[in-house]
């Protein structure tokens, strides 16, 4: 049953639908950048923050695995969640984790809604603050920067893309921050552990050596891990932030949903 509109707070036009749990903290960092914008906006009470939906897909399979390694497909959990917030009244959704997008328009296809995606997004977000072939910096998981989701979101604006190979110590260090058992962020949530943090900080710093002039946590852990309180060293462009501004911008029909349909800006 769809949510009734007459429930939104005061000012509120659209019902953003979060599919998050990818992994199990990154709509809870999503959810803290989104109060922070509100209140950093004006908002100082409940009723001056927007409704949204949420949806904590933590059971679907892992995404760089079945990129890389034949795991399980995550499109069918990715679908089932997406639809469940669109049948629940959703006019737009946000799929919080960056891997996921590979699989962006399947499920898009699967929807009537537009469903927000965070590299075209993020990629936009960078062309409007820097000139064309800026070297931008990627953290990213293996599986996506195996699928090319930010190179070609950012190839489109005349931007560059920088990331460590695959394979390589700097990618290694990157992955042991997101999923390492012991001191990985996924494993950690936002108590981050000194060695995730170091390992980031060294794959950031790569990237400024290879010439990039800003950094993107191109994960959600990455995000959790690497802020500005901890590297200060470049300018970051978070695409959690990123996605945030456009959810409230939304929400209260500063633009309107189609506008973040892929392609459209």
């Amino acid at each position: 049953m769809a949510l009734d509109p007459a429930l939104l707070s005061p000012g509120q036009r659209y019902l953003p639908g979060i599919l998050g749990g990818l992994g199990p903290f990154s709509h809870v960092e999503f959810e803290r950048e989104i109060l922070a914008l509100g209140q950093r906006r004006g908002a100082r009470g409940d009723r001056d923050h927007p409704v949204w939906l949420l949806a904590s897909a933590a059971s679907t399979p892992g995404r760089t695995d079945a990129l890389l390694a034949g795991g399980a497909s995550p499109l069918p959990h990715l679908t089932a969640f997406a639809r469940l917030l669109e049948g629940s009244g959703a006019d737009l959704l946000f799929l919080i984790c960056n891997t996921a997008h590979a699989w962006h328009a399947e499920v898009q296809s699967a929807l009537k809604i537009p469903l927000a995606h965070l590299m075209d997004l993020t990629a936009g977000a960078v062309a409007a603050a820097y000139p064309a072939g800026t070297r931008v910096g990627l953290l990213a998981t293996d599986g996506t920067l195996h699928a090319g989701l930010y190179q070609r979101a950012l190839q489109k604006r005349g931007l560059v893309a920088v990331a460590p190979a695959s394979g390589s110590e700097i990618q290694a260090r990157v992955g042991k921050a997101i999923g390492d058992p012991r001191i990985g962020i996924k494993a950690t949530g936002d108590g981050v552990a000194p060695e995730a943090c170091d390992h980031l900080l060294a794959a950031a710093r790569w990237c400024l050596d290879q010439g990039a002039r800003i950094v993107v946590p191109a994960c959600t852990e990455v995000s959790v891990g690497l802020t500005a309180d901890v590297f200060a060293e470049a300018p970051l462009v978070d695409p959690v932030v990123v996605a945030a501004e456009a959810l409230l911008d939304v929400a209260y029909g500063m633009r309107e949903p189609q506008s973040l349909r892929q392609g459209a800006g």
